[in-house]
């Protein structure tokens, strides 16, 4: 009897209540169904997997919820008997606390697993030392059960058994699969809905070790990487530029501890709002572009994190749909960045947020404000489109312009294409004519900018006729509006093309075009 009661006592005291803590735990860290796919990825690319097949599939089942089963294949060097009995135990890594690669607690296997479904089922092989190439590697296979641990009935993991008749996909010298089943708490009940979003998910985390050569199926369709930052030539969307050069900051792993540093680098990215901002609302969401303003942070080539980090006061606006930002990061300073045993999410300590958020805040206002700049002159040139297409269908029925180029009117060409990208990227090679909204070095009410064939008129927004006469009408809502803006227009070009066909008269001309500017701002100035 003393005995029994002793017995109780001691089970009674256990650090861990078995059958509650499995239930537990399956809530613990897991943003979704992609979040936990990703641990296992982790596993397989620590392998050194170099193709990694993920399988989600319906399965015919009395209980619609545990009708679709998850499995990811690797080519990995699979594990021998007593690793996989490890790595199916909570905190049983091999590698504990080794920062080289991407898990560093090994609950990733059990925990994400058991997150998702009630079971896994691990199968894994290994060519023996000494092995042949007709060989058959040894197949080995252990699991893990929700509704057995809270019986009471697995209290270890099982020993590793050697499997008889394994499954198809265990072929090739090396590697391991993993199989959830009565899965009960993915995201989504269709198949489709959960292919979908781990298309998008597992591109943008896993992208830079896809752009390596890492392959991922899914369903057999091969994952393509997705750049958040739209920069990479590899990437499915690209298009954006550098801004700026990139950023390198050296932070301590502890605050209090000079020893130990590592290295933060950062990068923004500027996105084409001349070639993007027509696209559709439904195509923007496609592509990540509405409502996706944030920061990507990677460890090690993998994405933990995405949001709106390190940017101090500044609030998130529309115009910061334009710009993106990643951060890269050593694994020294993973407490600095507060990453978690699940590798899903950064809580940033206070002495990062100080070392990092001044200099990317201004940056990212920096972008905000260019991004603002640049809808304004978009919204200008569709303003303008009219008046450019008429001058354009009618340039035939004048005497062609002098190939001699006035050099005041050349450069500035060559400046507005710095500044005005839709004048470096002419989508029709055709269009001579163009108009943009400038400031110019002069008081004049307008200029020119000339090269080859191509005109532009410069409209001065400082000038009180473009703030009294034209911004109003340009503005306007009024049914003849568009109609009198681009005669007025029309009229500009008209007198910017004469000016460029005077031979021998530029100069003249210019000076009287300015003196004709102020004389008409004197009118107009009511101080």
């Amino acid at each position: 009897m003393t005995k029994t009661v002793h017995s109780v006592r001691r089970a009674d005291c256990s650090i861990i209540a078995l059958d509650k803590f499995i239930q537990a735990t399956r809530d613990s860290g897991y943003k979704g169904t992609a979040s936990a796919i990703s641990e296992l990825v982790d596993n397989s690319i620590q392998a050194g997997a170099t193709r990694i097949a993920i399988s989600v599939a319906a399965k015919t089942s009395d209980d619609e919820e545990k009708a679709i089963e998850v499995s990811v294949l690797d080519n990995g060097c699979g594990m021998d008997p007593p690793t996989l009995r490890q790595a199916l135990r909570f905190g049983g890594s091999t590698r504990f606390g080794d920062r080289r690669g991407l898990g560093r607690y090994g609950m990733g296997l059990p925990n994400a697993s058991l997150s998702q479904a009630r079971r896994v089922a691990v199968f894994t092989w290994r060519s023996p030392k000494g092995a042949r190439g007709h060989d058959t590697p040894t197949v080995y296979s252990s699991y893990l059960d929700v509704d057995e641990i809270v019986r009471c009935e697995m209290i270890e993991v099982p020993e590793p058994k050697v499997v008889k008749v394994s499954p198809s996909e265990c072929a090739g010298n090396s590697g391991t699969l993993v199989c959830w089943s009565q899965c009960d708490r993915l995201d989504n009940r269709r198949v489709s809905t959960i292919v979908r979003k781990l298309e998008v998910e597992l591109g943008r985390r896993f992208r830079h070790f896809i752009w390596k050569g890492l392959r991922i199926t899914i369903n057999g369709d091969t994952l393509d990487a997705f750049d958040p930052l739209y920069l990479h030539p590899k990437a499915e969307i690209s298009g954006a530029q550098l801004f700026g050069e990139e950023m390198r900051f050296e932070v301590r792993a502890d605050p209090l501890d000079s020893r130990k540093t590592g290295w933060v680098s950062v990068r923004f990215t500027e996105l084409p709002v001349h070639a993007w901002h027509k696209l559709s609302n439904d195509e923007k969401r496609r592509i990540g572009l509405s409502k996706g303003a944030g920061v990507s942070i990677v460890r090690g080539g993998r994405e933990v994190d995405y949001g709106w980090f390190f940017m101090g006061s500044k609030h998130r606006e529309n115009y910061d749909d334009w710009w993106r930002c990643e951060i890269q990061f050593d694994p020294i300073l993973d407490e600095a960045f507060g990453i978690t045993h699940t590798k899903q999410q950064a809580r940033p300590q206070a002495h990062l947020i100080e070392a990092l958020s001044p200099d990317l805040e201004a940056t990212a206002r920096a972008l905000n404000g260019r991004a603002r700049k640049a809808h304004t002159a978009v919204k200008a040139r569709e303003r303008f489109s009219e008046a450019e297409r008429i001058a354009n269908e009618r340039d035939h029925l004048l005497r062609p312009l002098p190939r001699s180029v006035d050099p005041t009117a050349r450069a500035l060409m060559r400046e507005l294409e710095e500044s005005h990208p839709t004048l470096r990227d002419r989508p029709n090679e055709a269009d001579r004519y163009s108009i943009i909204e400038h400031s110019v070095k002069d008081t004049s009410f307008f200029t020119l900018a000339r090269d080859g064939d191509r005109l532009v008129l410069v409209l001065n927004p400082d000038h009180p006729f473009y703030r009294e006469i034209y911004k109003p009408l340009s503005e306007g809502e009024a049914p003849r509006d568009p109609q009198l803006r681009a005669k007025l227009e029309l009229l500009l070009l008209a007198a910017a093309r004469s000016e460029a066909a005077a031979r021998g008269k530029v100069p003249a001309l210019a000076k009287h075009r300015l003196e004709w500017s102020n004389t008409l701002a004197a009118f107009l100035n009511d101080k």
